[in-house]
């Protein structure tokens, strides 16, 4: 398990499949080794203030236990970034979130962006990082959780929701919740809007793949 990725999972299931999935997206797309793990106790993830509380400690155990596996850095793969300063405070290694990394990503197109989530809220890190460029953040009806977007009456929704950013003058799409990429709707929208969509795991694998070959290269200092 030495020289891997850690990837955090921030939901819980016994279906190791459904781990995997976005290590798996991140490996295809980057030829990255990701070795996925979930934390305890929270079948429905993180989808609000009280969750995110709950998951932290979670994390940060979790993240440590990677670290001692031998994985060379680490991904909080939730678009609210939760528990990353916690994190990098009890660790050695990179940590990369994957909400930071998504917006940062749609800042470099420099081009109005609308945001798409799940929670009543944009996750403050992508809000205060985007600034100025941010168009709107919107949740797209009746979803609340990961697994509403499971379904089909979820993703309709959300295709709505992609079609009204677009009305308010988005030109780029970014993902405030990584459940978008367990479906795969980025290529969705990408092909039915014909618009940029910054997909939240795409964004802190493209991240992970320049810090983990740098580290390959020689020992760096983080």
């Amino acid at each position: 398990m030495s020289d891997m990725i850690g990837l955090i999972r921030v939901f819980t299931t016994e279906n190791q499949s459904i781990i995997e999935e976005h290590g798996n997206v991140i490996s295809r797309l980057y030829g990255l080794p990701v070795m996925s793990k979930c934390i305890p106790d929270q079948p429905l993830g993180i989808f609000n203030d009280e969750t995110e509380q709950i998951a932290i400690p979670k994390i940060v155990e979790l993240g440590k236990q990677m670290e001692k596996d031998g994985c060379k850095l680490l991904l909080i793969s939730c678009a609210a970034d939760p528990a990353i300063e916690q994190l990098r405070k009890n660790v050695s290694i990179p940590v990369v979130g994957a909400g930071s990394a998504a917006a940062l990503t749609a800042l470099a197109l420099g081009e109005p962006v609308g945001v798409m989530g799940i929670t009543e809220c944009i996750p403050a890190v992508m809000e205060n990082l985007l600034g100025d460029s941010l168009v709107q953040y919107i949740r797209p009806e009746d979803v609340t959780n990961t697994t509403d977007l499971l379904t089909q009456a979820g993703r309709d929704k959300a295709l709505e929701a992609a079609r009204s950013l677009l009305s308010q003058g988005t030109k780029v799409i970014v993902f405030a919740c990584t459940g978008f990429s367990t479906i795969g709707f980025a290529d969705v929208l990408r092909k039915e809007l014909r618009v940029p969509v910054i997909d939240a795991v795409e964004a802190e694998g493209l991240y992970a793949s320049n810090f983990y070959k740098q580290l390959e290269a020689e020992p760096a200092s983080f």
